[in-house]
């Protein structure tokens, strides 16, 4: 009820405050997050991959992108000896995912980035990889983070069809780290999210690919790092497996409410006519400086 506060601003955390048990951040959420929260990233999501559907049902906050990677890490893990879930990852990586494949004893399948290349991509070193890996593992995941950290490497449209080909040939699991979404600078480079190609390609390929892709407030141009709040969105995961994965997040109760809440400011921000979008909109200004 606070006149120096803008009404948009108001307004949107009424609308959270109202998905809260008891109108109350201090409440526990539902497991898979605030049903206002991925409504507002499902909409984010068709906005930004120009129309393609998003489902809300699809969508899990979560605390940070690394508690989502860790997560679904958990749900493919298993076996052991020549049996043990191989993961791919890129090389450099971000030692999250060798240190979580290190705890759940699964085994780091390395591919290496082409230097020479912007740090690319390339198929015959998955090929490579993927191979001789199964030599003494079952590989089951592809992860891939785009933009990349620590290389900062924008991948091409054709590099992601290029990889969403090869793990729709060999049955692998797609996980895109795409954290860094909104911090494309360089010219000639464009953000493209895999969900966007996956379903541009059509059919043969949407229908059958599993992928799930990450985001958080700890990147993007936020970089409320503290709050650990995330999303996840899953594309094509079997029923049965889905029900595992609900059962996971139901152990950890649910993600900090706050951050659930910092995740919906970041997609769904002050927007042209509103009385906030002007200050938000220079502060973006200055921020690009």
């Amino acid at each position: 009820n606070d006149s120096s506060f803008p009404e948009d601003a108001k307004s949107r955390a009424r609308r959270i405050l109202q998905s809260c048990g008891g109108n109350s951040m201090g409440s526990y959420s539902a497991s898979q997050g605030i049903e206002s929260v991925r409504q507002d990233v499902a909409r984010y999501i068709e906005r930004r991959d120009g129309g393609v559907p998003c489902d809300p049902d699809n969508i899990f906050l979560t605390t940070g992108a690394s508690d989502g990677i860790v997560t679904m890490l958990k749900l493919l893990v298993c076996g052991e000896g020549e049996t043990r879930t191989g993961v791919m990852i890129s090389i450099p990586q971000y030692p999250l995912y060798s240190a979580a494949l290190a705890e759940l004893a699964a085994v780091q399948v390395n591919y290496y980035l082409n230097e020479e290349k912007c740090w690319s991509m390339d198929l015959s070193e998955l090929q490579r990889s993927l191979e001789e890996a199964r030599r003494h593992c079952n590989p089951r995941a592809l992860c891939v983070i785009n933009p990349g950290n620590p290389t900062g490497q924008v991948q091409s449209r054709q590099c992601i069809e290029d990889v969403i080909r090869f793990a729709a040939k060999e049955r692998l699991f797609l996980m895109a780290d795409e954290v860094y979404q909104d911090n494309v600078y360089a010219e000639g480079c464009q953000f493209h999210s895999f969900k966007k190609v996956l379903f541009d390609m059509g059919p043969e390929y949407s229908d059958i690919v599993e992928l799930v892709s990450f985001h958080s407030t700890s990147k993007c141009y936020m970089g409320e790092c503290g709050f650990r709040g995330g999303y996840m969105e899953i594309i094509n995961l079997d029923e049965e497996v889905r029900a595992q994965l609900t059962k996971l997040v139901s152990v950890r109760l649910c993600p900090p409410v706050p951050g659930q809440a910092l995740m919906d400011l970041v997609v769904n921000p002050p927007q042209i006519g509103e009385p906030s979008y002007d200050k938000f909109n220079k502060v973006q200004s200055l921020r690009l400086i």
